[in-house]
């Protein structure tokens, strides 16, 4: 697991004469490195907590859902980006979710397939802050069958409501296979449970309300909603 990249906030320091300027600035450098080497071990921290989730979506040990609030907590209290509405190029593009506390569990993971021949693939969100728009992406696969692929798309919009905070208006949705394909009653049976249970899914993944950004850097965002739930995404090179 890597741990992602770290945001350099070098602090400039005045010397107070001639003689100590170079122990002055190397003492700043120090507290950089020191400062930023304490991130990158909370983030690594954080990344050996979350391997083998699957992104908490059918739930997390309450043990390790605790370990991996108090290592997101360390990494808020260290927001290289405390404003991030400010700093919109932090925020905009292609983002993976690696953790939410947003599950699917008992009666709704057996209605959406979930248990028996559907697989959820990867999450992705795409932020435009161009046009103050965020798509977010679910991929699904038939079990066994990892070429027969779908994505529900959930379209919002959102409006800065202060230097941490959108409010979220959903907008609309869809679900689409990649590609139709001919006599596979597998298939088509994957998406007709999903458009069956079509409210069930907006239930689980609709956005609206409001989101805080609780920390970005150039490759990991975290982000806490009004519902109570916790997201961490990873920037992504996807399309």
């Amino acid at each position: 697991m890597r741990s992602g990249g770290i945001v350099s906030r070098k602090k400039r320091m005045r010397p107070l004469c001639a003689g100590n300027h170079e122990s002055i600035v190397n003492a700043g450098e120090k507290y950089d490195l020191a400062e930023e080497t304490e991130l990158g071990q909370i983030k690594v921290r954080l990344y050996q907590a979350l391997d083998g989730l699957n992104r908490g979506i059918f739930g997390v040990p309450s043990a390790k859902k605790s370990e991996i609030e108090d290592l997101v907590r360390l990494l808020e209290s260290q927001n290289p980006n405390p404003d991030p509405m400010s700093n919109l190029d932090k925020v905009g593009g292609c983002w993976k979710l690696v953790y939410s506390t947003i599950t699917i569990l008992g009666s709704r993971r057996t209605k959406l397939g979930l248990r028996d021949f559907i697989n959820l693939g990867d999450f992705f969100q795409i932020v435009d802050v161009t046009e103050g728009k965020a798509t977010n992406v679910i991929k699904f696969n038939a079990r066994g069958l990892n070429m027969l692929n779908g994505q529900l798309t959930i379209q919002a919009s959102y409006k800065v409501a202060s230097g941490s905070r959108v409010d979220i208006t959903y907008e609309r949705s869809t679900i689409t296979p990649d590609r139709v394909p001919n006599g596979l009653t597998k298939f088509e049976n994957l998406m007709n449970v999903f458009r069956q249970n079509y409210n069930l899914l907006l239930e689980i993944f609709n956005p609206e309300g409001w989101l805080k950004i609780t920390y970005v850097d150039n490759d990991l965002r975290i982000g806490r909603d009004n519902k109570g739930n916790l997201f961490i995404l990873e920037r992504s090179d996807e399309t």
